[in-house]
């Protein structure tokens, strides 16, 4: 008889991973998975955004921007946690403590994830729920290949989505404050 049990990773598995490794890797629910490569598309939004928001940020002080790789630990208990390397992710000022040298330890005010096709269900699904769970403020999903923007806020019953904005409309984010055309997202310059 063949016992089958799922051996869960620990946060220490995922930091003994070597540097040296090219693959990027998230801890969800004791699972090690690996981040594909981005496409061109991807990174270009990636790009956009980060500039974007911390042309924003960096002009009103309001905190700071990162993109990807950055891990961000999300806490479970003692034992267990979550690892999650945003695309862009923003820390208010009032929050900067998360902040650590090697990693955010904490919920960014707002995560974005860039769709693709290998990573859409989890974003939209598993990844949702864990930044709600956790007080992710605002959460932005953005799909490259329909040039789409959904911004969902935090509410009591999670992360709601308040607004869908596509290339032509002007978007907004309700936490910062800032709009934008959402044309800015997408173009290739």
């Amino acid at each position: 008889m063949t016992v089958s049990t799922r051996i869960r990773f620990t946060y220490r598995d995922y930091k003994s991973i070597p540097e040296t490794d090219p693959r990027r890797f998230e801890l969800l629910d004791g699972e090690l998975v690996i981040v594909p490569a981005p496409s061109v598309s991807h990174q270009r939004v990636v790009r956009n955004l980060t500039y974007l928001l911390w042309s924003f940020v960096r002009r009103h002080r309001l905190g700071w921007v990162f993109a990807s790789p950055i891990d961000v630990v999300l806490e479970k208990d003692e034992e267990e946690v979550d690892v999650v390397q945003p695309d862009v992710l923003f820390i208010s000022r009032e929050r900067g403590h998360i902040m650590h040298h090697d990693e955010i330890r904490g919920a960014p005010d707002l995560v974005v994830e860039v769709l693709s096709p290998a990573t859409e269900a989890r974003d939209r699904g598993y990844k949702r729920t864990l930044y709600a769970r956790h007080g992710v403020k605002e959460y932005w999903l953005v799909d490259p290949e329909k040039q789409t923007l959904e911004v969902y806020t935090l509410t009591p019953r999670g992360l709601e989505l308040t607004a869908r904005y596509q290339s032509g409309q002007k978007a907004r984010s309700p936490l910062l404050g800032l709009e934008f055309p959402a044309d800015q997202i997408f173009a290739e310059w």
